[in-house]
């Protein structure tokens, strides 16, 4: 198999696609698309998301240290591509998307209504990296959909129809195929049949 060599680019993916939401007091909310979004730890929940600091949310989210991650089902392509295109200093995100900002359980900034997991975050640190910054933030709750949770309590994100993008374009997640820790899981053994089942030829 022949492999190309390029130049040093970003190119780990796909990648969840989410929208931030984000809002100073007495402010409209705003709401903008990340990429660069990614799990660091696990104990204390924490995450990370990447921004330039040109867009408009980086001094709301600076300031605040607060924003929410909102995870996007597939019907919802339209607006997030929507909010990675548009400045929130010129339209009103929520308003242009149909979009409704619904207000969190720990933190002020809003989370979308129409999203199905809402992930509430509090910024530790942020890192100036060259053309983005960095933010570590530490999860202070989580607002998931009633019809995702099974009845013995069990999250089925499957059931969100979540999308990913992967190099400028937007994909659902496709089947699943496993999983984790299904590759060393042992097979039930086949039980041998009970002497009462063997019938006589």
């Amino acid at each position: 198999m022949t492999k190309l060599n390029w130049k040093p680019g970003n190119m780990l993916y796909p990648l969840p696609a989410v929208m931030l939401s984000c809002r100073r007091p007495g402010e409209k909310p705003n709401l903008v698309t990340v990429a660069w979004c990614g799990t660091v730890c696990s104990d204390p929940a924490m995450l990370s998301i990447s921004l330039r600091p040109e867009r408009y949310s980086y001094d709301i989210i600076r300031e605040t240290g607060e924003f929410v991650v909102n995870l996007v089902p597939v019907k919802l392509a339209r607006a997030l591509d929507f909010c990675g295109v548009r400045s929130g200093r010129d339209v009103d995100k929520f308003a242009e998307t149909g979009l409704t900002p619904e207000p969190s359980r720990v933190i002020q900034a809003p989370g979308v209504l129409e999203c199905p997991v809402q992930i509430e975050c509090r910024v530790t640190q942020v890192l100036p990296l060259g053309s983005h910054h960095m933010f570590l933030a530490e999860v202070a709750g989580v607002n998931v959909e009633e019809s995702l949770v099974d009845r013995k309590g069990a999250l089925d994100l499957s059931k969100a129809d979540l999308l990913a993008y992967s190099h400028g374009t937007y994909s659902s997640l496709g089947d699943k195929l496993g999983t984790f820790g299904f590759s060393v899981k042992k097979r039930p053994a086949k039980s041998a049949p009970k002497k009462g089942n063997l019938k006589k030829k």
